[in-house]
């Protein structure tokens, strides 16, 4: 389906005034007094992450459009690009693209392949009024997770029958506004929006449809579907019996694990491996296929081990049950006999593999190019698995001696540099986790000798505690009460995208607890978080007046 000449204008014209409102700002200085004059706020606006956006695409259309495009870079914040989404704007190189990507998506659509099966009704002229109407209104509810008013409505129906009748083609206008909608603000944009109590004129609760979002984007890692939908409609998010039924709905789901794994992919910052390079000089085997096998790995692992089979969050830090493919197995040095693209493979325990971390994945994306590095190693570690960041270095320290790989091993320069007074605090904290992992290169191929001499790999934590080598590292992190803290803390900072306030370290305890009674589950964990009042608690951002204390009431 082609546009004719005379609709090329109004395409232009489309462009512009669309361009115009990416300048979107729902917290504007206009804003600022809504709280007096309104029942309705707008709280947060999150830009759609790329997942996000091609989960939503193929759950609302068809698996079968393809989305070819370059997105804008993703900002993390806190250790996740779920916080940092809600800091994101959008570029006018930025819209360019997504206004093209928009048209090849409505092109596919409503071209002959796809046109019907998702149209709802069939028109009977260029211009059908009541086929448009269906059209828009079904789609745009999904895209905006919300119906559309009456004013959003009026104004794309209008754009589709202007467009059909200078093309004399009812699709032609269809596109029209099928663009526009894919293009809007609240498509790209996660609007929340806060409402005012049905209990109490002095409180505010999230909207039945912003609480709708928030699930289906943390368990689904999509748009909310026309049940969810419909829920938020009727008002029965708002009752427990209501919000309840749709948690266990969604957690029966297979796409719960598109869900768990869309968090894993940030909390782990998985989305590393498309800048990943490496010497080919010193690592010959490595190639993309390799970068995105170990990757995959990863998200199989994970897969198996936390939702396939339910298993104990620790033990992706002990467990060597993974998955392997041939690219793999010439890195790891092992056999590949099976005839399938993917084999279940479990490392023996002379490998010194000790779970996840241990793969070919974390140990090359945590290294340099042509080395290991046991601080970054150690970092990263402290980082995503225990929520502790390491500041950055003293702009004057220098690094010329530990960078330098021709001179003994890695552990005697980290050793000499650490003798610098500015580097010790935080040296002595993440090189020790680092230094364990050493019997894997950069590439995470395991070795004994580096620069012809053997390689220790004992570590003494700064509390005195000692673990030998990855599986004594891996027994540790296995026990340490900070990793299911951590956990607690990602999970709910992922699923209402903000840093946890110093309020809620009571509410993160108690979901501390109630993760190991329930034998540290993921599964159980997402639906705990997000059976509790503070999942949905309202958060008025800075600078908007209130006149009295904004709290959210109980779904």
């Amino acid at each position: 389906m082609k546009l004719s000449r005379k609709t090329v204008p109004l395409c232009a014209l489309v462009l512009t005034l669309l361009f115009a409102a990416t300048e979107f700002n729902p917290i504007s200085a206009e804003s600022r007094d809504q709280l007096e004059k309104t029942d309705q706020l707008t709280i947060a606006v999150r830009r759609l992450t790329e997942s996000q956006y091609r989960h939503t695409i193929r759950d609302v259309f068809s698996p079968e459009v393809e989305i070819n495009a370059r997105f804008e870079p993703e900002q993390r914040e806190g250790g996740l690009l779920a916080i940092g989404s809600a800091m994101l704007s959008l570029t006018s190189s930025g819209f360019e693209q997504y206004f093209a990507l928009a048209s090849s998506i409505s092109d596919q659509v409503l071209g002959d392949e796809l046109r019907e099966s998702v149209m709802p009704c069939i028109p009977v002229a260029a211009i059908d009024h009541d086929c448009v109407r269906q059209f828009v209104s079904r789609f745009g509810e999904l895209l905006f997770r919300r119906p559309l008013s009456a004013a959003e409505l009026d104004a794309r129906v209008a754009t589709a029958e202007t467009g059909a009748s200078q093309a004399q083609d009812f699709y032609a206008g269809l596109k029209l506004a099928l663009t526009s909608l894919l293009v809007a603000p609240e498509f790209l944009f996660r609007v929340e929006t806060a409402e005012l109590s049905t209990a109490s004129a002095h409180e505010y609760r999230l909207n039945a449809y912003s609480m709708a979002t928030r699930l289906s984007f943390l368990f689904w890692d999509t748009t909310p579907d026309k049940i969810l939908l419909d829920a938020a409609a009727s008002g029965a998010l708002y009752a427990e019996s209501g919000l309840q039924s749709q948690i266990a709905r969604l957690s029966e789901s297979p796409q719960m694990a598109e869900g768990i794994e869309a968090f894993f992919v940030d909390m782990m910052q998985i989305d590393g491996f498309e800048n990943m390079v490496k010497d080919p000089a010193i690592y010959p085997k490595f190639n993309q296929l390799v970068s995105d096998s170990a990757r995959e790995q990863m998200l199989l692992t994970i897969n198996d081990l936390l939702i396939t089979n339910g298993g104990d969050y620790r033990d992706i830090f002990t467990s060597n049950k993974t998955f392997i493919n041939r690219a793999l197995a010439a890195v790891y040095r092992v056999p590949y006999t099976s005839q399938e693209e993917w084999a279940a493979y479990e490392f023996p325990e002379d490998s010194e593999r000790a779970g996840l971390i241990t793969q070919i994945g974390p140990m090359s994306l945590w290294a340099h190019p042509g080395t290991s590095s046991p601080t970054r190693r150690g970092i990263k570690i402290h980082e995503i698995f225990m929520c502790e960041p390491t500041p950055d270095p003293p702009a004057d320290v220098d690094f010329s001696l530990v960078q330098d790989s021709t001179k003994g091993t890695t552990r005697g320069r980290l050793l000499d540099h650490m003798e610098n007074a500015g580097c010790s605090s935080c040296h002595g904290r993440s090189d020790p986790a680092g230094l364990a992992l050493e019997h894997f290169d950069g590439l995470g191929q395991f070795r004994t000798l580096e620069n012809g001499v053997f390689i220790d790999v004992s570590a003494t934590l700064y509390d005195g505690s000692k673990f030998t080598g990855a599986q004594g590292l891996g027994e540790f992190l296995h026990d340490d009460p900070r990793i299911p803290s951590c956990l607690v803390r990602n999970v709910f900072s992922y699923g209402v995208a903000q840093l946890p306030r110093y309020e809620d370290r009571d509410y993160l305890q108690e979901q501390t607890e109630l993760f190991a009674n329930n034998g540290y589950r993921i599964s159980t964990l997402f639906e705990e978080i997000a059976s509790t009042a503070e999942f949905y608690h309202v958060r008025i951002p800075e600078g908007i007046k209130a006149n009295s204390e904004v709290i959210a009431t109980t779904p």
